[in-house]
């Protein structure tokens, strides 16, 4: 065995072994290396094909090369000879690194120095060096051997994470420094933009010397003479040339065109120098814009520790829209390739030529690719597609030279592939900077030197303007108005007084034609704007809209041509839409793009119906966006419902988490067009409807998008009231002013009722109250409720006249939205049922009609139990899961697609009840008054249709003894819940005030802790709400919900159903009852 001393007199200076060339000396110093380390040598019998010399891999201008020594999952080793450039052997194996399966380990030795690279993802780069004269040190060689025993220890503590999170903090921190003495907020952004890119460009390379580090050291400068350095700096990295005795490149792109240096104090040179000691060059691109626009952004700086999205994630996205079809077009490439190849005789000749042309055809179609981000943010997905494109190219190069051809010596693919749009300049600019560093950090980690003169490819085609609207010049008087009509040229886009969270706009594509498919969506518009759920269906109102600059109208804002479009646009609920943007931008909206995107839908929902009509005019192949997860009902699936029909939606991830401007949400991801196979969360299906569920398995049909609402379900279930200010109060004031006089001689009982909200469900009652002034009290009678109404003159007017909607201001002492049709509905009930609108489980609860009902809540205006039970079935709760949307991890119930559609059992519709009288049985529950004799669910010759096959065991039903049934069971149910949720041996019943001027009180009694209640008893009966009963769902409350479940089957004539039955199969029935139903006009 060699010792330490041995080896180095071999091997160094001087050395019996020194005169080697490189090919001589390079496999027997890496053999008396092994020996002297006590490691294995290459081709040993336990490691064989996983560590061996000569690893055949491909270099640069060469069709052929090597890794001098390859051991699987550990290293790569390039060897030369004594005092030849490590720095280009490095290059060499970073080209190579693809070919062997990127290796953690690059280690590069001229037999005198021994230097090991770290790639771990994730991790910055380090280097660790040993000396040939430092071997005889222990250390040394411990560390050494490291490479063959623990490659994992190498692995950097500092991620790339951590180090772009400190330099956001940092920066954040100057920016909030420099802004606070008077600089304006765009100044600040722009310079520290040119700051974090010079820190960056020291750190790789290409500023000599840590210039840029050098100058903010400098404690001899002054304030004055370190913002002279810097403009002096910043002018050159313009133009390029020398900076003291350092010739500059050409730095261009557009990032030094503005130069203005603030004047920095003493705290802000403190900051850039903290800064300068991080590693710039691991910046994380993935997340640096998301990070920097948060922290430059004086709106955002709130978010700056809020979780931001992982690449992982969005790679969702990218693969399947990007690298999959690339690579599936690559490998018909390829094919073409190896036929052509297999008749090269030698390099140069014809055949050679012919391959070559070919595959340099495929380099052109590279090079012509292009990715748009219609609502680019600060830039992580046109990054991340720019990264997708650049390894697909790579992939192909190394394929290309395994056939023969000499590896190119340069990439087609850069930031000309990328086309953006963004409406705040913050992010535009930081956009830009992240292609530009994610294009340098790529090239230097797979050996390709960083493009000069310029270093930065001018990106003017990451725009800064909205994506959606545009303001064209109004034709001369006279003249039409219609597209025809217009010039062509589109007048400045006014300043929008309510900025997108993300957006943008094209430029060049011909604006989309509404298809037929977005006509049918539209069709259904205005019975959606006419439903019971004005969340999802109402049509924007308010304020009158403004038309604009003068001489200008709204037009669809054109996008630019691109391949494909990738990205996150804005999810903008229909409340929030107008209050964000103003209600004549949102006025604009339903104007321009009318009929083809519902005036109730998300505004995500415009970016969707514009990608899916330039696939229809062959303006795009292919789109992957993030939408809200809302995107799959109500309004909103209107545009997915025309996607389907036009084309096709290839991949998607229904309901996935997600962060959204810092905060946790829950979206789908949608990849529509030219794509294959087809994944739905990540497992192959035949097919993906516009619900974003496929066919169960065996490929059978269950498209529940095709459920229609039904005739005899409309008028029944509704939204609670929207306040939109303070009405509510406390109980202890309402009951004192439920005692007090007012002038016209009326009680106060007339205007204050207790409040419901989610919590009041969900939760232990929250003894709120609420003013309420009905639908049509004009302002002078709601006055005569002399406290009411001095309570809301206080709190609530004060809110209500800044609101932008004009009815809103007008009639201040009103809820915004009265639901005029929920009132009618419960004028003649004693109680109704609600359910939370979000809510992790979907129970329903029977609320007083003296309450009066939260937008968080959706009620039911009947007041029997048959109906209850019904809707609190398992048949309804798979409905209306699958019908429904979800918030987070809380699925989402809605009049329209979860209420409206749901088939009832024959002669139990909410319109063989619309006459809302009920019967009590002996045990107390109600059915519903006047059933007749008998019902069947499913005409014989119904059997027949496709939809019904599944349908089995159709029997004609005693209605009077199904209602029975169901409603003993469900009163049994809310019964044995009460019971839990209150023990008689834990609470009272305390009666209600009794208003002035009345013999009993309106209120029902109200329960409260027993007044003896020990404190372990209090403690534990806090712990009693619904949710976490249903969390738990003991023995118990299974039972009594599968006996309610048996009589609701019972009332379909399903004497097959057991509670094995699958969902689907449950599903499948209960959509050919819809479907029958809806076939037959709807009134079934």
């Amino acid at each position: 065995m060699i010792t330490a001393t041995e080896f180095i007199a071999k091997w160094g200076p001087g050395g019996a072994s020194s005169h080697l060339n490189e090919e001589q000396g390079a496999q027997s110093h890496f053999l008396d290396l092994c020996e002297l380390l006590g490691v294995p040598k290459p081709g040993s019998p336990d490691v064989a094909g996983e560590y061996l010399f000569e690893r055949r891999s491909l270099i640069l201008g060469e069709s052929r090369g090597y890794a001098d020594v390859f051991l699987r999952d550990h290293f790569a080793w390039e060897n030369k000879a004594p005092g030849k450039n490590l720095d280009a052997a490095l290059r060499q194996l970073q080209q190579y690194s693809l070919a062997l399966s990127n290796p953690p380990l690059l280690v590069v030795c001229d037999r005198l120095t021994i230097r090991i690279h770290t790639q771990f993802n994730g991790h910055p780069s380090e280097t660790h060096l040993v000396r040939i004269d430092q071997l005889d040190q222990p250390e040394a060689r411990a560390l050494l051997r490291r490479l063959w025993t623990a490659p994992e220890s190498f692995r950097p503590r500092a991620t790339n994470r951590a180090i772009t999170e400190a330099a956001a903090k940092s920066f954040a921190l100057l920016a909030e420094q420099l802004r606070g003495r008077g600089h304006h907020a765009d100044a600040v952004a722009h310079f520290l933009t040119q700051c974090l890119f010079c820190f960056f460009a020291e750190d790789v390379g290409l500023l000599p010397g840590r210039m840029f580090e050098r100058l903010v050291n400098n404690r001899h400068l002054t304030s004055e003479r370190l913002t002279q350095g810097m403009q002096q700096l910043f002018t050159t990295m313009r133009t390029g040339g020398l900076y003291g005795p350092d010739d500059l490149p050409w730095f261009n792109g557009g990032l030094f065109a503005h130069i203005a240096v603030p004047k920095l104090e003493i705290l802000d040179i403190t900051e850039l120098r903290n800064a300068a000691g991080l590693n710039w060059s691991a910046i994380d691109v993935s997340i640096f814009g998301t990070l920097f626009e948060r922290g430059l952004d004086p709106a955002k700086r709130s978010q700056l520790g809020a979780h931001y999205t992982d690449p992982a994630t969005i790679a969702r996205i990218i693969e399947p829209v990007i690298t999959r079809p690339l690579l599936q077009k690559w490998e018909l490439t390829a094919q073409d390739l190896q036929a052509l190849a297999a008749k090269i005789k030698k390099n140069g000749d014809a055949a050679y030529k012919k391959t070559h042309t070919r595959f340099v055809q495929w380099l052109e179609e590279l090079r012509a690719f292009r990715i748009l981000d219609p609502a680019c943010g600060s830039g992580n997905f046109l990054f991340l597609g720019l990264k997708a494109l650049k390894d697909v190219e790579l992939h192909a190069i190394t394929q290309a030279a395994k056939l023969g051809l000499d590896r190119e010596q340069d990439l087609v693919t850069g930031p000309h592939n990328m086309l953006g749009i963004e409406l705040n300049e913050y992010a535009a600019e930081l956009a830009r900077v992240s292609i530009w560093i994610g294009e340098i950090q790529w090239r230097i980690a797979h050996g390709y030197a960083p493009k000069t003169n310029p270093v930065l490819e001018p990106l003017e085609q990451i725009e800064c303007r909205d994506a959606l609207l545009q303001w064209l010049p109004l034709p001369p008087a006279g003249e039409g108005r219609g597209e025809g009509a217009s010039t062509g040229r589109s007048a400045p886009t006014p300043p929008h007084p309510h900025p997108l969270p993300q957006g943008g706009e094209g430029a060049t594509a011909p604006a989309p034609r509404a298809t037929q498919a977005s006509a049918q969506a539209s069709a259904q518009t205005t019975t959606q704007a006419s439903g019971s759920d004005p969340d999802f269906a109402q049509r924007n109102s308010g304020s009158d809209p403004d038309p604009g600059p003068p001489g200008t109208r709204a037009a669809e804002a054109p996008w630019p041509r691109a391949d494909v479009v990738v990205g996150n646009p804005p999810f903008l609920g229909v409340s929030r839409k107008r209050r964000e943007l103003g209600g004549a931008y949102v006025e604009a909206l339903d104007a321009v793009y009318a009929p083809r995107v519902p005036g109730g839908a998300d505004l995500v929902c415009y970016w969707f119906e514009k990608s899916r009509a330039a696939i229809a005019n062959q303006a795009l192949t292919a789109a992957g966006l993030v939408a809200t997860n809302s995107i799959r009902g109500g309004a909103n699936r209107k545009v997915l419902d025309a996607i389907v029909q036009d084309t096709r939606i290839f991949d998607a991830w229904a309901d996935e988490p997600w962060v959204n401007d810092g905060a946790a949400v829950r979206v789908s991801l949608v990849c529509f067009g030219a794509g294959r196979p087809t994944y739905l969360n990540n497992e192959a299906v035949p097919k993906i409807y516009a619900d974003l569920s496929a066919p169960a398995d065996g490929g059978q049909a269950l498209d529940l998008t095709t459920a229609r609402p039904l005739d005899a379900n409309l008028r029944t279930s509704f939204q609670g009231a929207s306040k939109k200010a303070k009405f509510e109060i406390d109980a202890a004031l309402a009951r004192q002013w439920l005692r007090e006089p007012n002038p016209h001689s009326r009680p106060n009982s007339n205007v204050l009722k207790p409040w419901a909200n989610g919590f009041e469900l969900s939760r232990r009652p929250q003894e709120q109250w609420i003013i309420d002034f009905g639908i049509e009290l004009s302002e002078s009678d709601a006055a005569l409720y002399e406290r009411p109404f001095q309570y809301a003159t206080t709190v609530v007017k004060p809110e209500r006249i800044k609101n932008n909607r004009e009815a809103y201001r007008k009639y201040w002492w009103r809820f915004a939205e009265a639901r005029r049709g929920l009132r009618t509905a419960l004028k003649p009930l004693s109680r109704f049922i609600a359910t939370i609108a979000h809510s992790k489980h979907r129970f329903f609860v029977w609320l007083p009609v003296t309450t009066s009902p939260d937008q968080a809540l959706i009620t039911v205006a009947r007041a029997d139990d048959t109906t209850f039970g019904i809707l609190h079935s398992r048949f309804h709760e798979l409905w209306s899961l699958r019908m429904g949307t979800s918030l987070e991890d809380r699925p989402r119930y809605t009049p329209t697609t979860c209420f409206e559609t749901f088939p009832f059992p024959a002669g139990l519709t909410p319109q063989d009840t619309a006459h809302q009288r009920t019967e009590p049985l002996a045990d107390g529950a109600q059915i519903p008054a006047d059933l007749p004799a008998a019902a069947e669910n499913i005409k014989p010759k119904q059997q027949k249709s496709p939809a019904n096959q599944a349908l089995s065991a159709i029997n004609t039903i005693d209605l009077r003894s199904a209602a029975t049934a169901i409603a003993q069971a469900a009163h049994r149910l809310d019964t044995l819940r009460r019971n839990w949720l209150n023990p008689p041996e834990w609470t009272v019943r305390v009666p209600e005030v009794v208003p002035l001027g009345l013999e009993a009180s309106p209120y029902p009694d109200r329960i409260e802790p027993r007044p003896d209640l020990s404190e372990a008893d209090a403690k534990a009966l806090q712990k009693r709400t619904l949710t976490n009963l249903y969390n738990q769902r003991p023995a118990w409350l299974a039972q009594a919900h599968a006996q309610l479940d048996a009589a609701v089957a019972a009332a379909y004539g399903w004497a097959d159903y057991g509670a094995d039955m699958p969902d689907d199969e449950i599903l499948r029935r209960l959509l050919a009852l819809n479907l029958e139903r809806a076939g037959a006009g709807g009134a079934n």
